[in-house]
């Protein structure tokens, strides 16, 4: 018997827009306005008027992924009327960026929405991503050397395949040393609901996450998610541990933006 393998699609990356639509998440609206403000500049430096939803609300990832699909169904299907024009939808999570580009398809699957959602889902980009290869962003670093580790959400390495995309952002940044962690591709956690149903094995993990960003030497991490973010940065802080945590679209801005000017 033949066994299949899935393969994963080719992205097919469209050409740099003159406008995209912005969806900003809910823990950058709640917890990180700055990474939801420093996306915004990046992409408008590159010359692109950015649009922001203002009906946005949740995508519908911790119903969808705690098992409840109608639930899930009923907050996504908000989102679905906000973003009517052609444009790319750039997200600044490879979670929410995930649930939209991957789930939705499945989610509104033989229902009137089903179109829409596919269509939606072909248009959403995690946002460092879209930088990188849409559009073909090269930075100047204008900060002071320093020396960063990075953690990058299962979402976006797993769902969003972004895993080398922060890395390489970060490589054209002159005076920041990249060091890399035992457990790059290990989970942290987190994981939506994961961490409240879980408490314990949680705790767990986001420890042994913390402690191999500690090892790298570094007393700085960046991650491409808010919800690792808070998690790693949270266990950190409260047992002492010297490392701190910010999202790398708000490091990018502050190593390249015009407050070195």
């Amino acid at each position: 018997m033949k066994t299949e393998t899935a393969q994963t699609p080719v992205k097919i990356y469209p050409p740099k827009p003159d406008k995209v639509y912005f969806y900003g998440t809910c823990l950058i609206d709640l917890f990180y306005p700055d990474a939801g403000m420093a996306g915004i500049q990046l992409l408008e430096r590159e010359g692109i008027e950015v649009i922001f939803p203002e009906g946005q609300t949740c995508c519908g990832q911790p119903a969808y992924s705690s098992g409840y699909h109608d639930q899930a169904r009923s907050v996504a299907a908000s989102q679905l009327n906000l973003f009517p024009e052609a444009w790319p939808i750039v997200v600044p999570s490879g979670s929410c960026g995930g649930m939209m580009r991957q789930h939705y398809p499945d989610l509104f699957a033989d229902t009137p929405q089903s179109s829409q959602a596919n269509a939606i889902a072909a248009r959403t980009w995690e946002l460092t991503d879209f930088l990188l290869h849409v559009c073909h962003i090269q930075l100047k670093d204008l900060g002071e050397p320093t020396t960063v580790a990075m953690h990058t959400s299962c979402s976006a390495r797993r769902e969003m395949g972004v895993a080398e995309v922060g890395p390489q952002l970060l490589s054209q940044l002159a005076n920041v040393t990249l060091v890399e962690q035992a457990r790059a591709a290990e989970c942290c956690g987190f994981g939506g609901t994961f961490a409240i149903r879980h408490p314990e094995i949680s705790a767990a993990m986001v420890s042994d996450k913390a402690d191999s960003l500690v090892d790298t030497g570094a007393t700085r991490f960046v991650t491409t998610d808010c919800g690792c973010l808070m998690n790693i940065h949270g266990h950190a802080e409260q047992s002492h541990k010297p490392i701190q945590g910010e999202h790398i679209l708000s490091f990018l801005w502050q190593r390249t933006g015009e407050a070195h000017s």
